[in-house]
């Protein structure tokens, strides 16, 4: 072989090597960015608190039985420490919040002898006219006498992985219990609560959710009231969790039409009141059943908060048009998309094997 191309290959050779050094170097120097976005350098220490929390409040859920009981408080508190440590402000907005949810559960047992369906509806506008009417003074008075604050963060400053993985977070934690109510409800004998449920399911079915994220980002603001400030980021995940609770209550349908009719007339010849029937034998059959439909639910709604980008939410994707217009980036377009896939594929993948455990270790037939 002639020296001359030898020398020519090993000088491409060295030319790749440089290359792919430098774009480790690069992402090296911008991953920061693409986990945190703009958020405050002082600050990163709350969204990684937010999501080292996120596992012991989680483990309760996932593993119930390797988990003392107890544990459960962490799962119950966890969501609203969680926007506290992210959003900063007073925790004291916080606390009247789950206070709400409290006078919400009061209601909720005095109302035991109405419909299961009302009783819920009564539950909900209770703990409603408490956050609207009681938790704004609530919260001014307590700042006022005990400050337990920090630093507060706008929501324009959340970015990269901080931001597609809050999203998702409380999007799938939401969508399941409301997919579970809107599945009942659109089996329940009450027309009204059957009606609501059946339109808002088809309604949202039938509507892309970019074009949600669209009436998020900017129609919505004209039904409120003239100076009412909605957090963007709030908007776009009431919008995720609507829509995922809309198909999670279709999977949640498939499941209880999946069970034998003899499951329900066991459960009345036990004596069993509506809600025990279904907390003790209904539901926890069609979640079996419907368990490979629910995981690839929540990974299609993770993978979906890469769409913010297209309402001006700086998300991975988002952040990868900045860091493109750097000249030092010309022509680099793999390596940068290989690392945020990379980074999804991780999430997604755990996913999907906690899916597969849970099915083997559900599995009474073997």
């Amino acid at each position: 072989m002639p020296k001359c191309r030898i020398f020519q290959r090993r000088a491409d050779f060295i030319e790749v090597c440089d290359t792919n050094r430098r774009i480790v170097g690069e992402i090296r120097d911008r991953w920061v960015q693409l986990m945190f976005g703009f958020y405050p350098r002082t600050e990163f220490w709350r969204p990684i608190l937010a999501f080292v929390l996120l596992f012991p409040a989680l483990a309760p859920v996932l593993f119930a039985d390797k988990m003392p009981s107890r544990m459960i408080w962490a799962t119950a508190l966890y969501p609203f420490v969680m926007p506290w440590l992210l959003w900063g402000g007073s925790v004291w907005l916080s606390v009247g919040i789950l206070a709400g949810f409290g006078v919400g559960y009061l209601v909720y047992r005095g109302s035991r002898r109405l419909d299961p369906m009302v009783q819920v509806a009564a539950c909900a506008g209770t703990a409603l006219l408490w956050w609207s009417m009681v938790v704004p003074p609530l919260d001014a008075a307590l700042s006022g006498l005990f400050p337990i604050d920090l630093v507060p963060v706008q929501s324009r400053a959340f970015g990269g992985f901080v931001l597609s993985v809050t999203i998702g977070i409380v999007a799938i934690g939401f969508s399941l219990p409301l997919g579970i109510l809107l599945a009942l409800g659109r089996q329940s004998k009450l027309l009204f609560v059957q009606s609501v449920c059946i339109g808002l399911i088809e309604f949202i079915r039938g509507v892309p959710l970019i074009t949600l994220l669209f009436v998020a980002s900017t129609l919505l603001n004209i039904f409120l009231p003239p100076g009412t400030e909605f957090d963007i980021i709030m908007r776009v995940i009431i919008m995720a969790t609507v829509f995922a609770s809309a198909y999670m209550a279709e999977v949640i349908r498939g499941g209880l039409a999946a069970l034998p009719r003899g499951q329900y007339e066991g459960a009345d010849s036990l004596g069993l009141k509506y809600w025990q029937a279904q907390r003790l034998i209904i539901m926890p059959q069609a979640l079996k059943v419907s368990i490979p439909s629910i995981v690839s639910t929540f990974i299609a709604l993770f993978k979906d908060t890469t769409l913010v980008s297209i309402i001006g939410l700086l998300d991975p994707l988002g952040l990868t048009v900045s860091i493109r217009a750097n000249p030092e980036w010309t022509g680099i377009v793999w390596e940068l998309y290989g690392f945020i896939a990379l980074v999804f594929w991780i999430f997604t993948f755990s996913m999907s094997r906690y899916s597969m455990y849970l099915e083997r270790k559900l599995d009474r037939g073997h």
